[in-house]
């Protein structure tokens, strides 16, 4: 194993120690939309669970807003985890409708539907982990200079917060996608990040 993937790993490890992400014995949900941060997240918690009795829940949300390409997505992930004997589950939801009758944007729907999801498998004392990267802290923090945040909001992203865990939050983007080639990971590619609608692919792009 090269130097820079042992780099990455002792991160990832580091970042879950010091906050004590993962302890022994506990569930994990980890939100696995098929992307690349999100399948690093998968890979290296299966790997570091086989010696720690960690139990992983994979979770995955169709937001029915993208049609043939939702659903190869959700079928890519299907095949990894059933390659991988990771326990997976899926929810349908149609983001769409339901934030129209709640009066909420489409970002904030999706957000509220997924946390909702993975509260409901992860129980009251499991652990929700989400991908977010050193990159999304970074973009989180221009959004909030954007917006006149003050200082809280120069914070970025909490490696913790509640039950939930980002154990990704010490590497970059371009980190995941070395440990990604490295590992001969495939992912998919959710076209809407590539769409200047969204305040936070308007600051990524």
């Amino acid at each position: 194993m090269n130097s820079e993937i042992l780099n990455i790993e002792k991160k990832i490890e580091g970042v879950i120690v010091r906050w004590n992400m993962l302890p022994p014995g506990c569930t994990v949900v980890v939100g696995l939309s098929g992307g690349a941060d999100s399948l690093t997240l998968a890979h290296f918690i299966l790997k570091y669970a086989e010696t720690r009795d960690i139990h992983l829940i994979a979770a995955h949300i169709n937001h029915g807003l993208r049609g043939k390409e939702a659903d190869g997505d959700e079928a890519f992930v299907s095949r990894w985890c059933g390659a991988n004997r990771v326990e997976l589950k899926i929810l349908h939801a149609d983001v769409r409708t339901l934030a129209e009758e709640k009066g909420e944007g489409l970002e904030e729907c999706g957000r509220n539907v997924r946390y909702d999801f993975f509260r409901s498998l992860s129980g009251t004392n499991g652990k929700i982990a989400t991908a977010h990267t050193l990159s999304d802290s970074t973009e989180t923090v221009l959004m909030n200079l954007a917006k006149g945040a003050g200082m809280r909001g120069l914070r970025g992203i909490p490696p913790v917060r509640e039950n939930i865990v980002r154990p990704l939050i010490g590497i970059t983007r371009a980190e995941v996608e070395v440990y990604c080639a490295h590992y001969g990971l495939h992912y998919v590619t959710d076209s809407t990040n590539l769409e200047e609608e969204y305040e936070r692919n308007k600051i990524r792009l």
